[in-house]
């Protein structure tokens, strides 16, 4: 008899303990789910910002038509990416195109004293600010939820179950250094 009551309190243990750890990985990738949901929000708003810089420079800049290219279609490619390494890459492309296309500006005195380009260059580096703490949110998950997938015992849950590690949304070496405009 003790020895039946002892089989069954290991059982409930295990079956405790796996549920736990269970819920916990749910947790985990519930919210780097959410913490990615947050940088696609701001980088949409980042997408929608573009199209009305791109314009406000044209009517000073008209002449620099494969620096407008180069811009949108770093834009088309950044939003159709998938991924956190696919977005990354495309979005450190879009970052250098933006930081040209600031560049051509200060040769245009009148457009730096542009209302419109202004408030847009506010917005811009304000979202630019929102998706740099967005991504620190979702890479803090990601670790999380890595770590609780590499480590033992939960290992054992996470193979059985099918989770797998996430990606780091990084940005490259150029990326990591702050662009400098001055207006």
């Amino acid at each position: 008899m003790s020895i039946l009551l002892i089989v069954i309190i290991v059982i409930v243990a295990i079956i405790l303990w796996v549920i736990a750890v269970f819920n916990g990985l749910i947790r985990l990738k519930n919210r780097t789910d959410e913490a990615w949901s947050d940088i696609d929000v701001q980088l949409k708003r980042r997408y929608d910002l573009i199209p009305n810089l791109i314009e406000t420079v044209k009517g000073y800049a008209a002449h620099e038509k494969q620096l407008f290219e180069q811009v949108t279609e770093a834009r088309a490619k950044a939003i159709n990416a998938q991924g956190a390494e696919e977005k990354g890459k495309a979005e450190n492309m879009l970052s250098g195109t933006l930081k040209s296309l600031f560049a051509v500006a200060e040769n245009y005195p009148q457009l730096k004293a542009n209302e419109n380009f202004l408030q847009l260059q506010t917005e811009l580096s304000d979202t630019e600010n929102k998706i740099q703490a967005a991504r620190r949110f979702y890479n803090g998950n990601v670790r999380d939820l890595n770590i609780k997938i590499e480590t033992f015992p939960s290992r054992i849950i996470a193979g059985i179950l099918g989770f797998k590690k996430r990606e780091f949304f990084e940005a490259d070496e150029a990326e990591k250094t702050v662009p400098e405009v001055k207006f």
